[in-house]
């Protein structure tokens, strides 16, 4: 075999292994990402906030589910849910069971694209294309009332469009959300308008376009929970995220970034793919772990983060 054929066959066999590992192995990896961010009022004693996001469930996935109720154990003061919980027609009472007793725990939601309709084939390339931002493919009509109403019988606060202010371990919360931008149903001028004191003054979204995070910032508030990105779902060692499937720039796919000068930002890798393109790679399936303390006194400090990721495995050990 000539030295061509050599190079071909490696890169060929490379590839087959790349693809088994993003598509077997990585994308049930799941990690716990945990962060410590300066956004309470000065004297406020930590809240431990858990964001979820992208189920983008499936009826059979019973790994998912254990991994997710399991996150109880983590005990977090409030519950944070950034949408595309449904990736299935039958999904909503696997959704369910994967929230589990977190249902029990004080919690506040918004949905996605995936939580209104299902997923449907499409050429992975799109989403390298600028027209993959304007033009949308639908699937069929997904429960989403049905999966409303058992979160809101729990307990949890919808914040589509909603103004809200409640007591989290003690302390004062004021929150607001937009219905999912990537669709553009959001209408922030619904929530607009500065934020009252507040321990903590979060917002939430599912897509975190620029276009959304402008105004939260410039009314006031001081982290905003997102999900959407999937991280880039594929990311290239040295180079991060390919894409984010919207507006935000790559450098915050994932993560705890800043947003102006005085508001937060996490963005949610997410706990699922679209069962259309089930792979991820350098990117494994997550959920969040905030641990939110006062800001620093002086208002032109911004404060520092500490991100790490570990393996949460189902009986609450880290490791």
């Amino acid at each position: 075999m000539n030295t061509l054929g050599r190079t071909l066959l490696a890169t060929t066999a490379l590839g087959t292994a790349t693809l088994a590992y993003a598509a077997g192995i990585e994308r049930r990896h799941w990690t716990l990402r945990q962060a410590t961010v300066p956004v309470l009022a000065p004297g406020s004693a930590p809240l431990r906030v858990l964001h979820i996001s992208d189920l983008h469930m499936m009826p059979g996935q019973k790994s998912k589910q254990r991994w997710v109720a399991a996150l109880d154990d983590l005990e977090p003061d409030l519950v944070v849910n950034t949408g595309d919980n449904l990736a299935h027609k039958q999904a909503v009472p696997a959704v369910i069971r994967a929230l589990g007793p977190l249902l029990n725990r004080p919690g506040v939601f918004v949905f996605g694209s995936n939580d209104y309709y299902a997923p449907r084939p499409k050429n992975p390339a799109r989403y390298l294309l600028p027209s993959a931002k304007t033009k949308r493919i639908h699937g069929i009509p997904l429960p989403w009332r049905d999966l409303r109403a058992a979160m809101v019988e729990r307990g949890w606060l919808d914040l589509t469009h909603e103004r809200r202010t409640f007591e989290v371990a003690g302390q004062t919360v004021f929150a607001a959300g937009l219905d999912d931008p990537h669709l553009k149903r959001d209408r922030y001028a619904d929530i607009a308008g500065p934020v009252p004191d507040a321990a903590l003054r979060l917002g939430v979204t599912h897509s975190p376009e620029p276009r959304v995070l402008d105004p939260f910032a410039a009314d006031g508030y001081d982290l905003v929970l997102a999900g959407h990105t999937h991280g880039g779902q594929l990311r290239l060692p040295g180079y991060g995220a390919i894409v984010t499937n919207c507006d935000l720039d790559r450098s915050r796919a994932r993560g705890v970034s800043r947003w102006g000068a005085h508001m937060w930002l996490n963005v949610s890798a997410g706990l699922g793919t679209s069962p259309y393109a089930p792979v991820r790679f350098a990117c494994p399936p997550e959920a969040s772990l905030l641990t939110l303390v006062p800001r620093p006194f002086d208002a032109g400090q911004a404060g520092s983060v500490a991100e790490r990721d570990t393996r949460f495995g189902v009986g609450g050990n880290v490791r």
